[in-house]
């Protein structure tokens, strides 16, 4: 029970990550957003790190937590790509389900063997990933989710930015927002695999490991890029927070991962969707639709079932 709760905060922490970065993709490039967002994240850790990391960590774990963290950074850096190609609603689902799968996949390969009330679970959660993630018309989108219209031509052009502003996006690159969830997917379940592998032995070094290895090497594709400034004010303080949700879920899904199956944790730390789905429609006012309003429900029955398997 207590690997489910870990899950679920990491899916609030990861969910609102998400839904900032969002809103800072819309504004500037997202290789800044990215860089500032994985050291924020950095400090969130060292703060937490001398209670929780006096373990001596082996090599092999420090080296699958740099592993999973360059992958959770490819994965991040795709899925605000995606956030700038298509709505919120578009690479969100697909980042989650493509993480989702992998993991489980990756966990039954291991040997992992979740009771059938977890696996129950497990199957209606991946629907209800893409019900609380259903796409709503583009006349619905709020007014405030039309913010990069409106910014800096200084601020335009950079990698991942939308072609002359332009959001809502036009439609034919709705497939450019799926591709980019599909590869921030594999990138995610590189970090929720790496990190269920690293072990417990090592305290929170693992992690460290991979939030050092995520700054690297986003700084250095910032470096070639031209892309090491900080971004626009508005656009910083959207970063910084999603730095400090993002960390806090990082930290929050290694705790569950150590404690619970790599099935079970990766699957309910992959509902964070549905936290970008209530927060848009807590701070943006977007609707929540019949589709939206099932995938909850799904998410909830998820949930339930997985918690009375007793795997998690």
């Amino acid at each position: 029970m207590g690997a489910v709760l870990l899950a679920l905060a990491s899916a609030v922490g990861y969910g609102g990550s998400d839904f900032w970065a969002g809103l800072a993709a819309r504004r500037t490039s997202v290789i800044r957003i990215t860089i500032l967002a994985e050291a924020t994240a950095l400090a969130v850790l060292a703060v937490v790190l001398p209670w929780a990391g006096s373990h001596q960590p082996t090599l092999a774990s420090l080296a699958w937590g740099a592993g999973g963290g360059i992958g959770g950074a490819a994965g991040a850096l795709a899925l605000y790509l995606g956030f700038r190609n298509a709505a919120f609603s578009v690479a969100a689902p697909v980042s989650a389900v493509g993480a989702a799968g992998f993991s489980v996949l990756a966990g039954l390969l291991l040997g992992e063997q979740p009771g059938a009330l977890a696996l129950t679970g497990i199957a209606l959660a991946l629907p209800a990933i893409i019900g609380v993630s259903a796409s709503q018309p583009a006349a619905d989108q709020p007014a405030a989710d039309q913010g990069a219209a409106d910014q800096p031509a200084a601020e335009q052009g950079a990698a991942g930015q939308s072609a002359a502003g332009e959001w809502p996006p036009a439609a034919g690159r709705h497939s450019r927002g799926v591709l980019w969830g599909l590869l921030a997917g594999a990138g995610f379940g590189a970090l929720f695999i790496g990190l269920n592998r690293a072990g417990s032995g090592g305290g929170l070094w693992p992690v460290a490991a991979a939030q050092v290895a995520a700054l690297a090497a986003v700084s250095g594709i910032g470096a070639v890029t031209g892309n090491l400034h900080l971004p626009a004010p508005g656009a910083r303080r959207l970063a910084a927070a999603t730095g400090v949700a993002g960390g806090a879920g990082t930290i929050l899904y290694f705790l569950a991962t150590q404690a619970g199956l790599l099935a079970v944790t990766a699957v309910l730390t992959s509902l964070y969707p549905a936290v970008t789905i209530v927060a848009a429609r807590l701070v943006l006012g977007e609707r929540l639709t019949v589709l939206r309003i099932a995938g909850l429900g799904l998410a909830a029955a998820s949930v339930g079932l997985i918690a009375a398997s007793g795997t998690g």
